[in-house]
């Protein structure tokens, strides 16, 4: 997965059951003056339109709903579960708000709405400092921002495009788009993904990926290849996200290891900036190797 450390008061995060939105009695909104998103759209969109692979995915942003209303109306809250088939892998199941123009976000533990944790941009952290949330924060906090957010997430800089040839999946012929990280960018630039799209509406079907976090694993090495199906999708506020992925091994894309279901979604473009910000009581835990 990528983890965007690209972008940008201590504070405790009140948060109503399942709802991680703060207040305060004098709010800062998260938000980014108009002129600045249409310079960032602006530059996304000169830079997709430089390469073949590149078109094709601003093609599938436009198809999910545009990179404008994307920007604009982050951040966005949904309830996110991963379960392994097996029943014996580990769950992971939170409540979720993400910014998605500043790559932060702040995670509910379902289950225990006491226990968050979250990356503000800079630092992972835990809270309470010796709660325990289940996940590797650095590593799960935009791992689901990550697939809720293609192909949009697409757009940031630092990721080259390539055209595959089309393949067939249950019984599509499908257009495919490697994506790979120039060195440097995120905490997994060996990562890959290959993006399955609809030829005709351009909306992404599935997609190939490994996880490369050098958290879990030396430089170079990976977990085998994945493939996520998407379940479902619906429109909110005129953007398409999904309603969840099966997963497999690519070698053995008939035999499903894990099923994510996404709920609950809405935008939420008035959230104060402060429902970022590690709480005071916070554990940063950056799990990373240290050169």
């Amino acid at each position: 997965m990528k983890y965007l450390t690209l972008l940008f008061l201590s504070t405790i995060i009140f948060f109503a059951c399942g709802d991680p939105g703060a207040t305060t009695s004098d709010p800062v909104v998260a938000s980014t003056p108009t002129d600045a998103i249409t310079e960032r759209v602006a530059a996304a969109e000169k830079r997709l339109a430089g390469s073949e692979g590149g078109q094709l995915v601003a093609s599938a942003i436009e198809a999910h709903g545009g990179l404008d209303a994307w920007y604009r109306q982050s951040p966005l809250y949904y309830h996110f579960n991963y379960v392994p088939t097996d029943g014996k892998g580990k769950v992971r199941n939170s409540f979720i708000l993400n910014d998605y123009r500043g790559a932060r976000a702040v995670h509910q533990k379902a289950g225990d709405l006491d226990v968050t944790y979250g990356f503000d941009g800079t630092d992972a952290w835990q809270n309470p400092a010796d709660s325990d949330p289940g996940v590797s924060p650095r590593f799960w906090s935009l791992t689901p921002y990550y697939f809720v957010g293609l192909p949009f997430v697409l757009a940031d800089e630092g990721i080259n495009f390539e055209v595959l040839e089309n393949a067939e999946l249950d019984g599509a012929d499908l257009q495919r788009v490697k994506v790979t990280y120039e060195a440097g960018t995120g905490d997994a630039d060996d990562d890959y993904y290959i993006l399955h799209l609809d030829p005709t509406t351009h909306e992404l079907v599935a997609l190939n990926y490994i996880v490369s976090y050098r958290g879990f694993f030396e430089e170079g090495k990976s977990l085998p290849e994945k493939l996520m199906r998407l379940k479902g999708k619906t429109r909110v506020d005129g953007i398409l996200l999904p309603t969840g992925y099966a997963t497999s091994w690519s070698s053995d894309p008939d035999v499903n290891i894990t099923d994510i279901t996404i709920a609950d979604y809405e935008f939420r473009p008035d959230t104060e900036d402060a429902a970022f910000d590690k709480p005071a009581t916070a554990k940063v835990v950056n799990d990373l190797p240290t050169e």
